[in-house]
């Protein structure tokens, strides 16, 4: 079984064959979690994980989004939070590439989305771009691993893995892995402990190589994996096995 621990098949991009390929993937045993980044996709990621037997959600909203939250907003999804496939809070964090919106605008509510995984006892899902420092401090200082989580799309580099590891999260990899440039991934990729990766897509962006630059999904993870196998000494199947154990690990909702 293949677990996607990061996809966004609520994206436009799936509009014309949505239903035809999730049953593909349920065919193939793949299971996908749909991940929040904005409230509407949130909401939309739920109702997908009722419609679809292999779809989870996580609920959150990426740092781009959250000029629009309210307090009121995380009362509803600590409510939502509580149904059985609700498997994260995420994707929550901190964005200094774009700078969407004002930096600590961003860094409250990365917080209170943080205590609203503290509240639903949920692991929570990541997202840091060019704010290594700054995501790690909240991170520390909430103590946002308290129930696990991951960091999704992975791009610092080994010694920032470090102190992620020691406080029990585990690293999203995905297509990037696979580019011919991507030396900082694949070295921490052959640094971290196999039990701490787990597979991702972030479909429909960051298709692997050979497919680069086309709409991804779930079934490009044969190629991650087999990327991921070649860097560490391992079969893609066993990647495959080994990812999908801790997958269920540090989302403990997923069957």
């Amino acid at each position: 079984m293949l677990i996607d621990t990061h996809s966004h098949y609520d994206d436009a991009a799936f509009d014309e064959d949505l239903e035809q390929l999730i049953e593909e993937l349920n065919k193939k045993n793949i299971i996908a979690v749909n991940v929040g980044a904005t409230k509407g996709s949130a909401l939309t990621a739920l109702d997908f994980s009722g419609k679809y037997a292999n779809i989870y959600a996580a609920l959150g909203v990426h740092p781009d989004e959250v000029a629009e939250l309210t307090d009121e907003d995380m009362q509803n999804f600590l409510k939502l939070s509580r149904n059985p496939k609700v498997v994260a809070i995420g994707e929550i964090g901190l964005d200094y590439h774009w700078d969407v919106n004002p930096r600590q605008i961003q860094k409250e509510w990365f917080v209170k989305q943080i205590k609203l995984a503290h509240e639903a006892e949920l692991p929570i899902c990541i997202h840091s771009r060019d704010a290594a420092q700054d995501t790690l401090d909240i991170v520390k200082a909430e103590d946002a691993g308290r129930f696990g989580g991951v960091v999704h799309c992975y791009s610092y580099g080994i010694e920032l893995a470090k102190e992620y590891m020691k406080l029990g999260f585990h690293f999203g990899i995905g297509g990037v892995v696979t580019y011919k440039n991507a030396k900082t991934v694949k070295e921490v990729v052959d640094y971290l402990p196999i039990d701490r990766i787990v597979l991702e897509t972030d479909c429909p962006y960051l298709a692997p190589a050979p497919h680069r630059g086309e709409r991804n999904d779930s079934r490009n993870l044969m190629y991650v994996a087999a990327e991921i196998g070649a860097i560490k000494g391992y079969s893609p199947e066993d990647v495959i096995k080994i990812t999908a154990e801790n997958a269920r690990k540090v989302y403990a909702r997923l069957s």
